[in-house]
């Protein structure tokens, strides 16, 4: 088992505003700012990073389940999208089709009102979003002035003839051929992997090697939060990291 912490203390950033508990500003849905309330160490925001076929889906739907957060994946917001023929989907097809990102301004938009709604409801684990360093800093004051910024993120760690074979096994249609998939899985190496430094140095990170079998996964995945959450809680209080 291969098993990486990569890890950073909060000490003034916004994470500190989590453990200590404060009111945050927030806004409806005309823009008027409103309290969103934060009890001590009363949310678990979270963000998985890793490559088309890494499993960030499966993974976040369990983490889900056991903190009882939400799971927000941009993949399926934007393919419901696409299904429901919107005016974002009508937008995205071409890029989804061909293996390329999303302009940012398009799933920013899109996210926000999810990403808050499940912060208010206890947190969320993001699948999907940001891909980029640039989105993570372009979204990153808002987000922070919404007190719903990523506390923590996840990266799964898989080579890429893995990705590969896991991607051509599942093919869904124009989006997963051959070519589409080489492509998809470029984009991420230029594009994704320098977030893995930008949140190494911003938040806590951790790597788990994301080629074992998903149970193996999910277990790594579990300790690493248990101990973040511990950490920033103290070992009396940790009971979300135990599952509700």
């Amino acid at each position: 088992m291969r098993l990486t912490f990569i890890t950073r203390c909060c000490h003034g950033t916004g994470n500190d505003l989590d453990v200590l508990g404060v009111e945050l500003i927030a806004a409806d849905d005309a823009g008027a700012p409103r309290r969103l309330a934060v009890s001590e160490g009363n949310q678990m925001r979270l963000l998985l990073i890793g490559a088309p076929g890494a499993g960030k889906g499966t993974q976040a739907e369990r983490l889900a389940e056991r903190f009882g957060i939400t799971h927000i994946s941009s993949g399926d917001l934007l393919r419901q999208h696409v299904k429901d023929r919107t005016s974002i989907g009508r937008m995205v097809t071409s890029y989804l089709d061909h293996g390329d990102l999303v302009p940012d301004g398009v799933v920013m938009d899109m996210l926000r009102k999810p990403v808050v709604a499940a912060a208010e409801a206890g947190g969320y684990v993001l699948d999907g979003f940001p891909r980029t360093v640039e989105q993570a800093r372009a979204s990153f004051p808002t987000a922070h002035a919404l007190g719903v910024e990523v506390q923590a993120a996840v990266h799964l760690d898989v080579a890429r003839a893995d990705l590969k074979r896991r991607l051509l096994a599942r093919r869904r249609g124009s989006e997963d051929t051959e070519a589409v998939i080489e492509r998809r899985l470029q984009v991420y190496l230029d594009k994704t992997v320098p977030l893995l430094e930008y949140y190494a140095d911003r938040e806590w990170m951790f790597t788990v090697d994301g080629a074992q079998p998903p149970d193996a996964v999910y277990a790594d995945i579990v300790a690493c939060l248990e101990g973040w959450w511990t950490s920033l809680r103290g070992p009396g209080q940790a009971s979300r990291a135990s599952g509700r």
